[in-house]
C-alpha cells in the first residue's frame, strides 16, 4: 500500500481539516477531551449541535450512500476524517453506536419504511441509538442471552435485563437482541428488534464507573410491548442480524482513533521530573518508552492492512481483532506508566499534568477491554481464524437452550 495519500484523498484531507479548523479547537499533546457521558443535558445538547454541523458540511455519514443521507465516499476517507478530528477537541461520540453499528444494521435488515423514518433523525442528530446485547449471565457469549420475547397477537412482550449498554439513560431507540425460542440450540432462537428506550416497562439504572463517569447501564424489560412491525430479519434469524453489527462494530474499532499514545506521553515525559532531570532522560522511562513505540509501530502498520483491504472494496477479516487486543492493553499499561512519572500528581484527576487524561485512560482502559469483544473473545478469533488453531470444545454445540438451563438450574 502506498501510504501517502492520492490527490483526491489529499484534497478531502485538507477539506476535512478546514472544517475541523473552522468549529473546533485543536487538542493540546498529552490531553485528550473525557469520553464519559453521564446525564449532564448541556454535553448531549452540544453533541447534538456537533452532529448537524457534520452532517450540514458532508461529514456526518462518509461512506453511507447519498439516497439514505450520506455523502457516497469511501472508508479511507472515512479514516482519514477519524485521523484529523482526533486532534481536535469535539463532543463526546453519543452517535457512534447508533450511526457506526445500530442504523446500517436497520438499514441492511429493515424495511425502505424504517429507512425512511429512522435514518435522517439519527443522522441530524435528534434521535440516540443504543445496543442491547449483553447480558449479566450470558457474559462474553452473545448468544447465551435470556432475556425473552413471547408473541402476542401482532405484538411481542419483553422481560429480561440488559447490562454495559452505553447511554441507554439518554439514548432514543435501542437495537434489542432476544430470545423468542429456547427449544432449539442458543444461537438459533435469537430474533432481533428495535425498542422505544421511553417505552413502559423499560428502566434504564447507570452504572458508577471507577473513572467517576456512568456511561454504562443496567436496562430492564418488565412487560415491554413491542409491535411485530419492529423486528429486524426474520423470527429466529437474530444471530445473524447480530453478527451485522458486531462486524460494523469490530470495524469502529479499528478505526477509531483519539485515544492518548506514545507522542503524548512524550510531551509528559519532557516536562516532569525524576530525581531532579526530565524522565526523558530516565533509563527505565526511555526502556519502556522504547516496547511503547515498536508496539505501536506494529498497531500502525497492522491496521495499514486493514485498510489496504476497505481501500480496494474488501471487508476486513478477523484481523482487526489484534489491533483491539493490542490497543487496550496498551491503553492500560501507558495510562500506568504515566501516572507512574506523575507520582503525586497521579491522584487529581481534574487538575495536573494533561488535566487528568492519562488517568481517565487508565480507568477506563479495563473497560475499553471488555466492550466491543473481551480480550480472550478476541484471542480465540485470532487463534481460530487467523492462526488456523483447533476451535474450542462446543459441548453445547447440539443442546437446545431450555436443556443448557436446565443444566445450569441443578448445579
Amino acid at each position: 500500500m502506498n501510504f501517502n495519500d492520492t490527490p483526491d484523498e489529499a484534497k478531502f484531507r485538507t477539506e476535512a481539516r478546514a472544517f475541523l479548523e473552522a468549529n473546533a479547537k485543536r487538542r493540546t499533546p498529552g490531553s485528550a477531551p473525557s469520553r464519559n457521558v453521564d446525564r449532564d443535558d448541556e454535553v448531549i445538547k452540544t453533541a447534538k449541535a456537533w452532529q448537524a454541523k457534520k452532517l450540514a458540511s458532508g461529514f456526518a455519514a462518509i461512506t453511507w450512500p447519498k439516497e439514505i443521507g450520506g455523502r457516497g465516499g469511501t472508508p479511507i476517507q472515512q479514516i482519514i476524517y477519524a485521523q484529523e478530528e482526533a486532534q481536535f477537541v469535539t463532543p463526546p461520540g453519543v452517535f457512534d453506536i447508533g450511526l457506526g453499528m445500530c442504523i446500517p444494521t436497520l438499514v441492511k435488515h429493515g424495511s425502505s419504511e424504517h429507512a425512511a423514518r429512522f435514518v435522517k433523525p439519527a443522522l441530524k442528530g435528534d434521535e440516540i441509538w443504543c445496543q442491547l446485547f449483553s447480558e449479566p449471565v450470558a457474559g462474553s457469549d452473545v448468544a447465551g442471552i435470556r432475556t425473552r420475547a413471547k408473541r402476542d397477537g401482532d405484538n411481542w412482550v419483553v422481560n429480561g435485563q440488559k447490562v454495559w449498554t452505553t447511554g441507554a439513560h439518554f439514548c432514543d431507540f435501542g437495537l434489542l437482541l432476544v430470545r423468542t425460542d429456547p427449544d432449539v440450540s442458543k444461537h438459533k432462537g435469537l430474533t432481533m428488534f428495535f425498542v422505544d428506550m421511553k417505552s413502559k416497562g423499560v428502566e434504564a439504572r447507570p452504572i458508577k464507573q471507577v473513572s467517576g463517569g456512568a456511561e454504562f447501564n443496567e436496562v430492564f424489560f418488565t412487560d415491554v410491548v413491542i409491535p411485530d412491525s419492529q423486528r429486524l430479519g426474520k423470527v429466529g434469524d437474530g444471530w445473524t442480524v447480530a453478527l451485522t453489527t458486531l462486524m460494523n462494530e469490530r470495524l469502529a474499532v479499528g478505526i477509531a482513533t483519539g485515544i492518548l499514545g506514545v507522542d503524548d506521553f512524550l510531551t509528559l515525559a519532557r516536562s516532569s521530573d525524576i530525581d531532579g532531570e526530565p524522565a526523558i532522560r530516565n533509563g527505565a522511562i526511555r526502556d519502556r518508552l522504547a516496547q511503547f513505540f515498536v508496539e505501536a509501530e506494529g498497531l500502525k502498520y497492522t491496521r495499514y492492512r486493514m485498510w489496504t483491504a476497505l481501500s480496494r472494496g474488501e471487508t476486513p477479516g478477523p484481523q482487526s481483532s489484534i489491533n483491539k487486543v493490542v490497543s487496550g492493553r496498551m491503553m492500560q499499561d501507558l495510562g500506568s506508566l504515566a501516572m507512574e512519572v506523575m507520582g503525586e500528581a497521579s491522584l487529581m484527576t481534574g487538575e495536573g499534568p494533561g488535566g487528568g487524561a492519562f488517568q481517565r485512560q487508565w480507568l477506563g482502559a479495563a473497560g475499553f477491554r471488555i466492550a466491543g469483544g473481551t480480550d480472550e473473545i478476541l484471542r480465540n478469533i485470532i487463534a481460530e481464524r487467523v492462526l488456523g488453531l483447533p476451535s474450542d470444545v462446543r459441548v453445547d454445540k447440539d443442546t437446545t437452550f431450555a436443556e443448557l438451563e436446565a443444566k445450569r438450574s441443578k448445579r
